[in-house]
């Protein structure tokens, strides 16, 4: 055996543990230099365990008989008691139905929206124009409930309301749009899309500066049109945001903002109105009854997990799935 043969295992061993060192140093100065970046981090975490991981522990209410006296900890278990208790009673199912009923038609006509508005912003090519009507479809994102629903009811008065002075000139007498169900829905679903849709269309029009400029040159001088070119190269550029997007509203079908169904709805609609939150609301808070309101907002929970779940994993088939 030559000299040359021996040195080589012995170097190995070296070289190894000087490559380990060299990659605790790496690892250790990538931690430094985030440093800046996990302390930002600490509050957003504080929040979530404070704020959403440990009110979490309150669900075991649903499988108790809770009371004030006793707390969380001390009141009986009564097993699935109020579950049964929930389902039993017929006014659930409707409740349930009703919640989503307005859901899914929210998402159907609302979802779509910001997209076309982003598609249509970004094809204008007069920044003063752009910029204006950017405002004005932002703002009503920053008004609270209670005011656009004021402007709603306003609109749509049956003695006063701007729609009706129009239907009464044309034919002869108001509607009451707030007092029937069909025209009611409509109005539900079209209040909350005016709302939201100019500020959701923000994140599709940076999603559209990621789309190269000159696929739509090329696709222009190959005689596509506007239509064309949007289908083939702005839908596709944006798909896997849609998509992500759409996964995390799957997660909201269950649930139907209260402030909206509450400053809206009266007595008339009550029949479509009556949503989960309006129930929790007026079962829980109101009629004391916090062992049932949480085994619907359980129930709600559970529903909304199964189906971001499950349009995650066709999204998948897609390989677009969010994890």
């Amino acid at each position: 055996m030559n000299i040359a043969e021996t040195a080589v295992p012995e170097l190995a061993p070296e070289r190894a543990a000087e490559a380990k060192q060299r990659l605790k140093l790496q690892k250790w100065r990538r931690f430094k230099s985030n440093v800046p970046l996990l302390i930002m981090f600490v509050p957003v975490a504080v929040f979530f365990l404070v704020f959403r991981y440990a009110p979490m522990g309150g669900l075991v209410i649903a499988f108790k008989d809770y009371n004030f006296f006793d707390g969380v900890l001390n009141s009986p278990w009564v097993g699935f008691h109020y579950f049964e208790m929930l389902f039993q009673d017929p006014r659930t199912l409707e409740i349930i139905r009703n919640t989503l009923f307005l859901s899914v038609l929210s998402i159907v006509f609302g979802f779509p929206a910001p997209i076309i508005l982003a598609i249509m912003l970004n094809e204008v090519r007069s920044m003063v124009f752009k910029r204006t009507v950017q405002t004005i479809v932002y703002m009503p994102h920053f008004f609270s409930w209670v005011i656009i629903s004021m402007m709603v009811l306003t609109v749509f008065s049956l003695e006063n309301g701007a729609v009706n002075r129009w239907v009464e000139a044309f034919f002869g007498e108001p509607y009451a749009f707030m007092y029937n169900k069909e025209s009611w829905v409509a109005i539900f679903v079209g209040s909350g899309i005016w709302k939201d849709m100019g500020f959701n269309a923000i994140i599709f029009l940076a999603a559209l500066t990621t789309i190269d400029p000159s696929l739509y040159e090329a696709a222009g001088m190959d005689g596509a049109s506007k239509f064309r070119q949007i289908w083939h190269i702005t839908l596709p550029g944006i798909r896997s945001t849609i998509i992500l997007l759409l996964i995390l509203s799957m997660g909201r079908v269950m649930e139907v903002g209260f402030d909206q169904v509450y400053m809206l709805q009266n007595s008339n609609v009550n029949e479509i109105a009556d949503v989960i939150s309006t129930f929790i609301y007026r079962t829980g808070l109101q009629g004391a009854q916090f062992s049932l309101t949480t085994a619907m907002g359980l129930f709600e929970s559970l529903v909304a997990l199964i189906l971001i779940v499950t349009a995650n994993y066709i999204a998948r088939k897609f390989n677009e799935g969010l994890w």
